[in-house]
């Protein structure tokens, strides 16, 4: 699966499924953290993304709904590597309420551990790992999504529905990709040193 085209992390097979148990909604979510309609009282995410690839740089796909699964074997340490852009890109995301809100949403929702993450003003990049099983990546990442939203931070906007991820392939060098994805700001010009953009850091020691 492709990634947006500023991270320049490659793509990789993201594999199957993850079972979920069968108490679980379609998206893998306990029931009980929903309300009577199974929808959260905040309402749904925004929509599908769309983008394209061309040459050696990734970008996110034109498929209007990425395939989704990321196989987990027990023997074998898992990393993801998951892009979520904002609703129509618009670029709310780098400002110091919501960078700390989604500090403290992620810290809660620790289904998935947050390795390096990076909110660039219309996206954001993360690593992370399961820490919970019963938990799949998506309904984890719609869980954080939506208790984002319910805090209804001034000058935020929508989540796109969707999200792109790609598992790195056992070996791969977790550490030279984050810096490659952490040179963004600089590569957008939004800043003249990565080391000084604000809206960077770590939260967990994500390791093979």
């Amino acid at each position: 699966m492709a990634v947006a085209e500023d991270s320049g992390v490659p793509t990789g097979d993201s594999g199957g499924q993850h079972a979920r148990p069968p108490t679980h909604r379609r998206d893998g979510v306990p029931q009980s953290a929903y309300g009577r309609d199974g929808v959260s009282a905040c309402g749904r995410d925004g929509v599908s993304p769309s983008a394209s690839t061309s040459g050696n740089m990734p970008a996110l796909p034109r498929r209007k709904r990425p395939a989704h699964g990321v196989f987990i074997d027990l023997g074998t340490p898992t990393i993801v590597f998951l892009t979520v852009c904002t609703e129509h890109r618009t670029p709310w995301l780098t400002n110091p309420a919501t960078h700390s809100a989604l500090i403290n949403v992620w810290t809660k929702a620790d289904a998935w551990n947050v390795g390096y993450y990076l909110l660039m003003p219309d996206h954001l990049h993360l690593f992370c790992s399961p820490h919970k099983l019963e938990f799949t990546l998506k309904a984890w990442v719609s869980h954080w999504k939506r208790k984002f939203s319910c805090l209804h931070l001034p000058e935020t906007g929508q989540w796109q529905r969707d999200f792109w991820d790609t598992r790195l392939k056992y070996g791969e060098n977790y550490h030279e990709k984050w810096e490659y994805v952490r040179q963004n700001p600089a590569r957008k010009r939004l800043v003249e040193n990565s080391d000084n953009w604000p809206y960077q850091g770590v939260l967990n020691d994500l390791r093979w």
